[in-house]
């Protein structure tokens, strides 16, 4: 059984993104989603990004909650 703490910043270290506090709110000011884009099909993800990110919704995984999070923060 997994018991480690999924929320923003291990997300964006499973990402492979810098996850300091700093670095995480500079990505979501550099990045921005419009409403008919779904966050897996954002251009900035690679293609290993954009896997997870889209298996990890689609089976409403562990990730799901702050892969939602994440979606909301790039929405402005």
């Amino acid at each position: 059984m997994d018991t480690s703490q999924n929320n923003i910043v291990t997300l964006f270290q499973q990402l492979g993104l810098e996850s300091s506090e700093s670095a995480i709110k500079d990505f979501c000011k550099r990045h921005y989603l419009p409403k008919e884009v779904l966050l897996e099909d954002a251009p900035f993800w690679t293609p290993a990004q954009r896997a997870f990110l889209k298996e990890s919704l689609n089976a409403d995984a562990q990730w799901a909650e702050v892969i939602d999070h994440l979606d909301i923060s790039l929405r402005r």
